[in-house]
C-alpha cells in the first residue's frame, strides 16, 4: 500500500520561496501511469490543484500558478519536490502530494492516495 508524507517548513516570510518534499514508500514514483501531484486548501475554500509530476517526469501546472512553480523528482530518494515562489499570504494553505492514475487538474479527495498534509503559513 502506497503512502505518501510531505515535510517542510510551516511557516514562510513573504516573498520567500516554499520546498516541500512528498516522500513516498510502498510504491515507486516511477511506475506507469501513475501522477504526482501537489494540491493545496486554504480556509474555506476548494481544493485547488498545483500541478503534477509523471511516472516518466513530464510536468503540468496550474496556470494560475505556472509562472510561480516547479515540481522536480529524485527518483533514487523515491521523493518529488515543490517549490513556489514569491510567497504571499494568499499561499497560506494546507499543502497536500497525492498519487493518481492518470493525469488530473481537478482533486478529488477520495480518489488516489493522498499523504496528510502539511500546514503552510506565510507571514513575517
Amino acid at each position: 500500500q502506497v503512502q505518501l508524507q510531505e515535510s517542510g517548513p510551516g511557516l514562510v516570510k513573504p516573498s520567500q520561496t516554499l520546498s516541500l518534499t512528498c516522500t513516498v514508500s510502498g510504491g515507486s514514483i516511477t511506475t506507469s501511469y501513475y501522477y504526482w501531484n501537489w494540491i493545496r486548501q486554504s480556509p474555506g475554500k476548494a481544493l485547488e490543484w498545483i500541478g503534477y509530476i509523471s511516472y516518466n517526469g513530464d510536468t503540468e501546472y496550474s496556470p494560475s500558478l505556472k509562472s510561480r512553480t516547479s515540481i522536480s523528482r529524485d527518483t533514487s530518494k523515491n521523493q518529488f519536490t515543490l517549490q513556489l515562489n514569491s510567497m504571499t499570504p494568499e499561499d497560506t494553505a494546507v499543502y497536500y502530494c497525492a498519487r493518481v492514475f492518470g493525469p488530473i487538474t481537478a482533486p478529488q479527495r477520495d480518489i488516489g492516495s493522498w499523504g496528510q498534509g502539511t500546514q503552510v503559513t506565510v507571514s513575517s
